[in-house]
């Protein structure tokens, strides 16, 4: 399906920052079908659920599930740990993993539109078809079908760990990713671009290089830098000059120091280093801070039982001051090649 109606931007939407007032963070259950966490699935569900519990203290949690089986279960689950289940929605729309970052809907908002919130319902390929997503790319019309929003459908494949926002036009992303020829062959940079444009509704488009070793998304921006205000970015370092991840996120540094936005202002950076690499069976796995879910009135971060958690999650608090700062333990979790952020879609207020 391509869209032959006007597009989002041309009508005044913009996808918010992820700071801005959410109504609900959306989630995809895992289950058993899932190709993430081979081997290990039952592992990740005290760190999953305790994340589901922290962020119904400060909105709403919708979640697909597969069927009315897990529906009960994960009720059940959620409701031995305290979690108040009023502010749970649990909703069977059967999906095959889940990234919900990547396969679910994009919420955009316009306050002076008679329809304020929309859906943007990106085709999706499992990061280059490199597994089963035809019940992950039916997620965003049949959130759309059950809140009763319009949803739009641009025809071509975009992932939403791909992008990050200011809330202020600019978006930020990667060539590596977004110009890989497993995405949208025989498209030219400037043709996404006017996408991300139309869809996004963002005026600015700054395009870093190359992702983290491990990362099997093909340089997804969530693992390596992330706004944090309007003009302000938090982004990996590896102080390790060994260390494969050293050049890349050194070459990232230098290309946010020369970035100007739209009004001509340098951003602010904050450096993260990165934890000691999380490996498992002989593979290295994209284990990053930048991996933070911005909640309501706390930001979830991801630790990897090291030592540079405390010092990560000191210059997060930061750079979210009125924000509690929730380190979650994801040495198991990031088996499944993400985290929180990549678990997690914002819907705003």
């Amino acid at each position: 399906m391509k869209e032959d109606r006007p597009v989002p931007g041309s009508l005044g939407y913009q996808f918010p920052a992820e700071w801005a007032p959410h109504r609900a963070t959306w989630l995809s259950y895992p289950h058993e079908d899932s190709y993430s966490w081979p081997g290990t699935l039952d592992r990740i569900f005290p760190f999953y659920n305790r994340f589901i519990r922290e962020l119904s203290l400060g909105e709403q949690v919708c979640i697909n599930v597969r069927d009315e089986q897990l529906k009960a279960k994960v009720a059940a689950d959620l409701d031995a740990i305290g979690t108040d289940l009023s502010k749970i929605n649990l909703l069977v729309h059967p999906t095959n993993d889940a990234w919900c970052r990547d396969h679910g809907p994009a919420f955009l908002l316009n306050e002076q539109a008679k329809e304020r919130k929309v859906i943007v319902s990106w085709k999706y390929n499992a990061w280059g078809n490199k597994y089963d997503h035809d019940l992950d790319e039916r997620i965003p019309g049949l959130v759309g079908n059950f809140l009763g929003l319009p949803v739009y459908y641009p025809g071509i494949v975009m992932e939403g760990g791909a992008v990050d926002f200011n809330g202020n036009g600019t978006l930020l992303t990667t060539t590596q990713c977004l110009l890989h020829e497993n995405r949208n062959p025989g498209h030219f940079q400037h043709e996404i671009e006017e996408y991300l444009r139309n869809f996004y509704g963002v005026s600015q488009v700054l395009w870093l290089d190359e992702g983290i070793e491990g990362d099997d998304t093909n340089g997804h921006i969530d693992d390596i830098t992330r706004f944090f205000r309007e003009d302000a970015v938090v982004t990996m370092v590896e102080p390790n000059r060994s260390d494969a991840n050293h050049t890349i996120l050194e070459a990232n540094l230098k290309m946010l120091k020369g970035f100007r936005l739209s009004n001509g202002k340098q951003l602010d950076i904050a450096e993260i280093p990165m934890p000691k690499p999380v490996i498992y069976k002989e593979q290295r796995l994209p284990a990053s801070y930048a991996n933070f879910y911005i909640a309501n009135d706390r930001v979830i971060v991801p630790n990897f039982r090291c030592r540079e958690d405390d010092k990560a999650m000191q210059i997060l608090q930061e750079c979210f001051p009125g924000r509690s700062i929730i380190g979650i333990d994801s040495v198991e979790i990031i088996w499944g090649l993400g985290s929180f952020h990549c678990l997690s879609q914002q819907e705003p207020q």
